[in-house]
């Protein structure tokens, strides 16, 4: 009898080991993992290469952190420069030349009358802590405690923030229509609808019997990111400032996602003119790294030491490439830039929508874009909106991500694809972005032939 030698199956890929612990360790809260099952191993500019050898392009920039995309020279070489200078990486709120540096950089952005007048906290690591700041800020300065946020909003995770967002309920919080086109909460839409919900604001400020009392600070989002790339229009976010500063309230405006150059303007307000008493950041300040302020006018400067603290509030390594993030965009105009490709990126997107009629509405304002996924089987409303579709959407997702694009999902039923691509991607990648999100629109669409999705699907992670 002859002897074989058994042959041992092949170990399976080193990345899917990765992700098998990962789902295996991490909790059930974890949220990109679990739609872009993929294993980043290096990454530059647009471009992530995965453990499994596959390159994508990365419209989702670390939810917007990402200006520079990933891993750009000057944002390197900024931190090696701490690196190797022997600075301290952990100071808590102590003054360093790096510290200095970056503030006055980010004071050179901003409008004169804040930067000339202004104070600067540094709070905890990420933008929700700089939301609590301003709520802690707001609230002592006026000795009041309600707030007034808006339909669709998001402001962060910690308590206070998600008691601000759209999707929570507080009893502390006086929730108000945000203008949202596509599907106005008024039936109008347009400059109408922007109005109406102006008017709703300003009965319910004035109106003793509204129920509302004067509250510590109103705060609201110039393009609301995670709400499904929504931007508020000039002339309403004009209005909001000039019914706040008649009645002496705080505006809070929450620039975490659309600052620096991000929807064509350094910072979003700069598109209405308006001036807030509270400017929020993070994300894309740290260049890449963890790093969170709010920017008030002087006169609300009036906590207590200690009112607000953070033992990471003195992050070296992100104020010097945050400096260096602010300062490659100033000096390159990639704020314009952003807005002048933005707007070509918009237009096919809008041609793109005419090819297809599940996508209901695309929207956007620079390099923060949106399109809507509706079921293209439904009636459409008197004003011309057919409800979302949010499996198909998941559907899109998940073929932009076979042909090599990452995209994230935002919106008020999870069917808005949203693009958020670095500030430095050029023309030609612009075009490669569009040109796989429209052949994935295609294929998703073959795969999910009706709103139910009656065929059986082959597309990773959606079951017939």
């Amino acid at each position: 009898m002859a002897l074989t030698e058994s042959v041992p199956a092949a170990a399976p890929p080193a990345h899917q080991g990765i992700l098998r612990r990962q789902s295996l360790r991490e909790s059930a809260a974890r949220t990109y993992a679990r739609s872009l099952p993929i294993v980043p191993v290096r990454a530059r500019g647009l471009t992530i290469e995965g453990a499994d050898g596959r390159r994508y392009l990365d419209c989702l920039s670390g939810a917007g952190t990402l200006a520079l995309g990933h891993n750009h020279p000057v944002v390197l070489e900024a931190i090696r420069a701490v690196l190797d200078s022997g600075a301290p990486l952990h100071i808590l709120d102590l003054a360093t030349p790096v510290k200095d540096a970056f503030t006055t950089e980010l004071f050179a952005t901003l409008p004169r009358e804040l930067a000339e007048k202004g104070r600067i906290q540094f709070c905890g690591p990420a933008g929700t802590d700089a939301v609590e700041a301003a709520f802690t800020l707001v609230r002592t300065a006026t000795g009041r405690e309600g707030l007034m946020a808006f339909s669709g909003a998001y402001h962060g995770m910690t308590a206070q923030a998600l008691a601000a967002s759209g999707g929570a309920q507080h009893t502390g919080v006086v929730r108000l229509p945000y203008p949202y086109d596509y599907r106005c909460p008024f039936g109008t839409g347009g400059e109408r609808g922007a109005e109406l919900a102006a008017r709703w604001t300003q009965s319910l400020l004035d109106d003793h019997k509204s129920g509302v009392p004067g509250p510590a600070g109103m705060i609201l989002e110039p393009v609301q990111g995670e709400g499904g790339v929504i931007p508020a229009p000039d002339s309403w976010l004009r209005r909001m400032r000039e019914l706040t500063a008649a009645r002496r309230i705080p505006l809070i405006v929450d620039e975490v996602q659309t600052g620096v150059g991000r929807t064509g303007a350094f910072w979003a307000i700069e598109h209405s003119g308006i001036v807030p008493d509270v400017l929020v950041l993070s994300k894309a300040i740290g260049g890449s790294l963890p790093l969170a302020v709010i920017v008030y006018r002087e006169e609300l400067d009036g906590w207590q030491p200690g009112a607000h603290a953070g033992t990471f509030r003195g992050n070296q390594l992100a104020m010097a490439a945050g400096r260096a993030t602010l300062a490659y965009v100033r000096d390159n105009g990639l704020d314009r830039r952003a807005g002048e490709l933005g707007a070509r990126m918009l237009a096919r997107l809008t041609s793109l929508a005419g090819a297809h009629d599940c996508i209901g509405d695309v929207r956007g304002r620079g390099l923060m874009l949106g399109v809507e996924i509706v079921d293209r089987d439904a009636a459409a409303d008197a004003h011309g909106a057919r409800p979302a579709d949010p499996r198909l959407a998941a559907a899109v997702q998940h073929a932009c991500l076979d042909r090599g694009l990452i995209v994230e999902l935002g919106g008020r039923h999870s069917a808005v694809v949203r693009l958020l691509p670095p500030l430095t991607i050029t023309d030609e990648q612009a075009d490669a972005i569009l040109d796989r999100l429209a052949d994935a629109i295609a294929a998703a669409v073959r795969i999910l032939p009706g709103p139910t999705g009656s065929s059986p699907t082959t597309m990773r992670g959606i079951s017939p």
